[in-house]
Parts: C-alpha cells; structure tokens; sequence
C-alpha cells in the first residue's frame, strides 16, 4: 500500500522551477538563521559614570589609547563610550576608565600582587573564569583592565601595553 503524495494547492501553481527550489531555499535560510545565532554576543560591560576632573582624564585617555593592543583590533562595545575601550573578539580586552574605587582595595585582597610599569601601579585579582581585573592605583582616577583568560599570551601584557597611555593622561 502506497501513499499518495499531496502537494498542496499553492505549490502545483507555481511554476516547476520555483517548486524545485523552494525546499532548497528554505534549508539554506534556515541554516544561515541557525549559524548565525551560534555566534556569541559580547558579554554587557558595564560603563562607568565618572564625574569632574575624573571624567576629564578618561577622556584624554581614550584619545590617547591605540587601535590596536598586542596584535588584537580595537572593537568597542555598543554603545561607544569614551569611559569604555575593547581590543580583540571573543574573548576581549576590556578597558574602563572612571571606575569606583574597588571595595577589594580594602579587604583580603589588598595585598595581592601589584606590578608598576611606566610608573603606573597595577593591583591585580584573579577572576574566576581564569582570567585577571588589574586596576591602577595612586591616580585620579581608576582605570580597569580585565583580561579573560585566553585573551593574551600573558595576562599582564595588556595592562602593561597600556600604561604609557595611562602615565601620560591620568595623573598619580
């Protein structure tokens, strides 16, 4: 017993070449669809609201910070901040600028590592994930870099790549 085939009625009005391709181009839709959502979205990052003199030196900051950091692109979240700077994909660079002055600063973790480069003290915290936060200390404002794991060969290199920039804008 053999069933019967039914196309619906739509279908048997179109022309044979568009019935052909029909099926095709709704697998292909699909699959672009698919693919597409599998794309990560960048994580949110939260923009700092810094105020005054502190906002002044973000600005000359963000004016002062390259296109380009170890080999990885400059790509800032949306929407664009002069508080907020990224460099590479996933995972990304994170660079903010104006932040409050970390609660850790004051707790157990105060006495992790700090390394100064360029003048420019940066205590720094292990996160989780495996990556680092390193945080400037000594100057007007905060100046946050987070560096997830696997974003860089070495996870300091991204603070110490920038601060040059911060020596020169940020006053210690």
């Amino acid at each position: 017993m053999a069933r019967e085939l039914r196309v619906p009625e739509a279908l048997t009005a179109l022309p044979a070449p568009v019935r052909w391709l029909a099926l095709p181009v709704v697998l292909t839709c699909a699959v672009v669809a698919l693919v597409g959502s599998w794309g990560q979205a960048d994580p949110k990052v939260e923009v700092p609201r810094p105020s005054g003199r502190a906002a002044e030196y973000c600005r000359s900051l963000a004016a002062e910070l390259p296109a380009e950091l170890l080999g990885q692109a400059r790509r800032d979240p949306s929407p664009a901040s002069p508080y907020v700077a990224a460099w590479g994909g996933s995972p990304r660079t994170v660079l903010r600028c104006g932040i409050d002055r970390p609660e850790e600063l004051d707790g157990d973790h105060a006495a992790d590592w700090s390394p100064s480069v360029d003048d420019v003290t940066w205590w720094s915290q292990k996160l989780s994930d495996g990556g680092f936060r390193f945080v400037t200390t000594m100057r007007a404002a905060y100046v946050e870099v987070t560096v997830p794991a696997g974003a860089a060969k070495n996870p300091f290199d991204p603070a110490a790549a920038l601060s040059g920039a911060v020596r020169a804008t940020v006053p210690g």
